[in-house]
């Protein structure tokens, strides 16, 4: 690795809630630098999560997130001329990322919607465990699972 690690920089909360989940959340839907798109859109899947469950969005949202978020993950190693698909776990920061992505990945796949009602659908559905989502993080799990005997590769 050349030349020094960019700094972390401290995201600070959302304008509704002061969430740092809900900014980054809003961050990663984001386009183009249009950022009151971004918040318009997650707070009107919100405000559908919580006509829809009488909840507290923000308790769904992180439902889900737990839910979606993968505790293990492939990884490639070449060893000995030969290219092993090698089991590791998650850190918090790469879990939040990858189910954030999964769970807008999963939203936009879905069709014929406008997008708010596409993520809230989504949040929903991860949080009682189902959707588009969780499917892509079983996939994951079962990758790592059948691939648990190079593990011993790791470092």
């Amino acid at each position: 690795m050349r030349g020094k690690q960019a700094p972390k920089r401290k995201i600070e909360g959302d304008i509704r809630y002061n969430d740092t989940d809900v900014a980054k959340f809003i961050n990663y839907i984001m386009q183009r630098g249009k950022k009151t798109v971004a918040q318009g859109i997650v707070y009107d899947a919100f405000d559908i999560i919580k006509e829809d469950t009488k909840q507290d969005p923000r308790h769904v949202f992180n439902k889900a997130l737990k839910k979606v978020s993968p505790l293990l993950e492939v990884r490639g190693k070449r060893v000995g001329g030969a290219n092993y698909q090698i089991p590791y776990q998650v850190r918090g920061e790469r879990r939040f990322a990858l189910g954030s992505r999964w769970l807008i990945e999963a939203a936009k796949d879905r069709k014929g919607k406008p997008m708010r009602k596409k993520l809230a659908d989504e949040i929903i559905a991860a949080s009682a465990g189902e959707g588009a989502a969780m499917r892509k993080k079983e996939t994951v799990h079962k990758m790592a699972e059948s691939n648990r005997a190079f593990a011993h590769f790791a470092r």
